[in-house]
């Protein structure tokens, strides 16, 4: 049986202004009584969050479709026309590779122009930090991008963004959220397109975005001697394909292969499960084709290219995949060791990174005295402290544990394209000295100390999963553990509360960032474990960092053996296992 609101809602979408094809889905629903899926997809109306909307695409409140989209897109042109009254509203809008998203693309312009704001479209799809970029460029009040990132096919999205070129944060991110629920009809929205509104752009931005990732370069001298390094690269069916071999190429890169089974963007993603470069499933092809053609290294961006992957040959001359927090190590890392060989460090420099990813990046900014400055989760936080300090100090690089990195300021998201490229320029000054990028992970952890990260996901689906989900965190947080792998639990922090507590003390102290539902343990030993719900997945995350120092890099499989152990026991005694 269908609840009787549900059934209320789904009647009103039956009996309101909506498409022909919309109510054929919703009725066949209902003759095959599949009762479950449309309470799923219209128990609740699907949630404009603090980052924009990301659910399953198909009829219902609950879905992404024209009509939560359209909610969502007027809401936000009515805030817009609140915050600069007078005065010509101009947006940009972009789209990904999946399914639907140019007809969403399309549909967002339309409604854009029909409230007299004037919309730059992308004329095909581009990747998100590209749309970052054309903000600024462009000088729009806003933009919007429509991606689901790396979920399941699916699934689509759709990414608010401010004048600046970041994702909205405070006080923009709930105010819209309050203009969009204030939306309460489809018939409030308006559908009608004004055509002289809508421009198309393309190459023109292409170009001015290029010019400046190739003006992150630093070390052109190591990419000339050593411009066939082999290259494999695959888009895994998205957007990088539009941007990446040509930044490679203009780097000075001429040995580059793209999985071809991989390269023709499509929203069905056929050569994987999920489109996702932390995915080893998702990496295959690559890694088959580098073990081929004896590669020095592998680049993988997700369908809107905010994210990279990278494979490289370990110690033993086998590929292996590093995780976000061991490439964001290794860029920062790298940068930091170029600005000084540039003579760029003045003092004012710093870097930024989240509060789940490693703290190997905080001691390598300290022994540059290079600032870091720590957020929440997501990078529209990175992106707040870089527009925070703009004119005061200037701003390396950023990233998170979840593959997004960022270099220089023109963007103010996540950036695959030019991260690929200064990953190229870390891995051919690597062999330029003789090294692989492995070698020189190496030497990083013999220097800073051997960081071992592991992140579990765990899903719970639909309106009963979210609900197991919260209970989890209330668990955690009226009983948390005294000791983890027998070493005593010494500081608690509960974003959600804002408190940092003194387990020994019972001191407490208030944490300076916004409120959010993260628990973080750090032990004794320096062991760190972090809990959070995903803010656009129905998962729960818990992130684990365990830390010993390296002696030689002849130790490095036996440290690395025992600080697996020492995971797999955090696991065990979390009852994550």
């Amino acid at each position: 049986m269908i609840d009787t609101a549900i059934r209320e809602k789904i009647d009103q979408w039956l009996a309101g202004n909506y498409d022909a094809a919309t109510k054929s889905e919703i009725n066949d629903m209902l003759e095959r009584n599949e009762h479950e899926a449309l309470s799923d997809a219209f128990y609740k109306d699907l949630e404009f969050g603090t980052g924009g909307l990301r659910g399953v695409m198909g009829a219902g409140s609950n879905r992404m479709n024209r009509y939560t989209l359209g909610m969502a897109t007027q809401g936000l042109c009515n805030y817009l026309k609140q915050n600069f009254p007078d005065q010509q509203i101009k947006v940009a809008v972009a789209h990904d590779s999946r399914n639907n998203s140019k007809e969403f693309a399309r549909i967002t312009a339309e409604i854009f122009s029909a409230n007299d704001i004037k919309v730059y479209l992308f004329e095909e799809l581009r990747p998100t930090p590209e749309l970052s970029f054309a903000i600024r460029h462009l000088g729009c009040q806003s933009g919007v991008v429509i991606t689901a990132s790396h979920n399941p096919k699916e699934y689509n999205g759709y990414k608010a963004y401010w004048n600046d070129g970041a994702q909205v944060t405070a006080p923009h991110d709930k105010n819209i959220i309050g203009e969009v629920n204030k939306i309460t009809s489809i018939d409030e929205v308006k559908f009608e397109p004004k055509s002289e509104n809508i421009q198309l752009i393309g190459k023109d931005v292409d170009e001015a975005y290029i010019k400046k990732v190739l003006g992150l370069s630093i070390s052109q001298e190591a990419i000339k001697r050593q411009h066939d390094l082999k290259i494999v690269f695959t888009p895994i069916h998205g957007t990088g394909i539009t941007l990446v071999p040509e930044i490679l190429k203009r780097y000075g890169f001429t040995n580059v292969h793209v999985v071809e089974e991989q390269s023709e963007p499509n929203g069905n993603f056929p050569t994987v499960v999920y489109p996702n470069p932390e995915e080893k499933e998702a990496m295959t092809l690559a890694l088959k084709k580098a073990a081929e053609l004896d590669a020095d290294l592998v680049l993988a961006t997700d369908p809107d290219s905010d994210r990279v992957g990278i494979g490289v040959k370990n110690l033993k001359g086998e590929f292996v995949l590093l995780n976000g927090n061991q490439t964001g190590a290794l860029l920062i890392n790298y940068l930091l060791q170029a600005w000084q060989k540039a003579d760029k460090l003045q003092g004012k420099e710093f870097v930024v990174k989240t509060i789940v990813t490693t703290d190997l990046i905080q001691k390598i900014a300290d022994s540059y005295n290079v600032k870091m400055y720590e957020t929440l989760t997501g990078f529209k936080y990175i992106a707040e402290v870089i527009r925070e300090l703009e004119g005061k100090e200037t701003y390396i690089a950023g990233g998170e544990e979840s593959y997004g990195y960022l270099a220089g300021d023109f963007v103010r998201d996540k950036d695959a394209i030019s991260s690929c490229a200064l990953i190229a320029e870390m891995a051919a000054v690597a062999k330029d000295q003789g090294q692989s990028l492995f070698d020189m992970m190496v030497e990083m952890y013999a220097k800073y100390g051997f960081y071992k990260e592991e992140l579990i996901s765990i899903t719970k689906k639909g309106m009963r999963g979210a609900e197991e989900i919260q209970q989890m965190m209330a668990d955690m947080r009226s009983n948390p553990p005294q000791s983890i792998t027998g070493s005593r639990v010494v500081e608690v922090s509960d974003y959600k509360m804002s408190t940092r507590k003194l387990v020994m003390t019972g001191q407490e102290h208030k944490l300076k960032l916004e409120s959010s539902n993260v628990l973080q343990y750090l032990t004794e030993d320096g062991s760190k474990i972090s809990a959070r719900p995903s803010g656009t997945e129905p998962k729960i995350k818990f992130y684990i960092s365990v830390n010993e120092p390296l002696a030689s890099k002849e130790d490095y499989d036996a440290t690395e053996q025992k600080l697996k152990q020492k995971v797999e026991q955090i696991l065990t005694d979390l009852k994550l296992k």
